[in-house]
């Protein structure tokens, strides 16, 4: 692994271009022996100094779960980053453009955990059985890193490129709506532009919860009751800018909607 002291300064060089909305150099570019475990390392440094400063996690995120995302990106695998209660907007927000580097938008599925769950052998079912709700979700992604070769080592360390999210109103239980099913048809200032279903994310979108319980449980942690899991991408990730009107009609699950400012 990296030392203790190249992952404090990384951090802080994240932190610093997340207050500047800057861009830096590939981590894998300065250091190409630098693990997967190096940047989950890095990220937890970077959001443990955040809360230590006041802000309030309440969930995480799921990336690069769907063919559409690892094809955008070139990364094959999933990853996770944290969610901050300052993150979090409803449909109709406008929202600050300059607060975000490389701003893009994709459309997802969140859930809201009824109660904990835990691996190491969580299933689909047990995910689903620990979900009170589903609802629609706008991910804004925010890459402080180069896009240009990064690799998922990169990505992890920028808190997985999340940047915020807009939730819609519809609320569903997982009993309720074949959630496999569940559409997103993605338009900037009126023009459709991206379209996909949720099953697209790993064959079923709560599949992503039961992973990240797993993922959790080498670590000795768990998924708790009244976190928020955007569970990822069911499309490719659209740029937008300021002026633009972003719409995505989720059929049975209403449309989520947002300005950029």
């Amino acid at each position: 692994m990296l030392p203790p002291d190249v992952i404090a300064r990384i951090a802080d060089e994240l932190a610093e271009a997340d207050r500047t909305h800057g861009v830096i150099p590939r981590i894998t570019a300065r250091y190409p022996d630098a693990t997967i475990e190096d940047s989950y390392a890095i990220q937890g440094v970077w959001r443990d100094k955040n809360l230590a400063a006041g802000r309030r996690l309440v969930g995480r995120k799921i990336g690069l779960t769907s063919k559409a995302m690892q094809q955008a990106t070139g990364i094959t695998e999933p990853d996770y980053g944290v969610m901050f209660d300052d993150t979090v907007h409803r449909s109709g927000a406008e929202i600050e453009t300059s607060r975000f580097s490389n701003v893009r938008i994709e459309v997802e599925l969140a859930f809201v955990l009824r109660e904990p769950l835990e691996g190491p052998d969580c299933t689909l079912d047990d995910a689903l059985a620990a979900i009170d709700y589903a609802i629609p979700a706008l991910e804004v992604l925010n890459s402080h890193i180069e896009l240009e070769g990064r690799t998922i080592v990169d990505t992890i360390s920028d808190n997985a490129a999340y940047g915020a999210m807009v939730l819609g109103e519809v609320r569903k239980r997982p009993d309720e709506i074949d959630l496999r099913w569940v559409p997103g048809v993605l338009s900037r200032n009126g023009e459709i532009e991206e379209t996909g279903v949720a099953a697209g994310v790993l064959g079923h979108p709560a599949t992503g919860v039961a992973w990240l319980a797993n993922k959790f449980a080498q670590h000795g942690a768990r998924l708790e009751a009244g976190e928020i899991i955007l569970a990822g991408s069911f499309t490719r990730p659209m740029w937008v800018a300021a002026g633009d009107e972003v719409v995505c009609d989720y059929g049975p699950m209403g449309t989520v909607t947002c300005r950029f400012t």
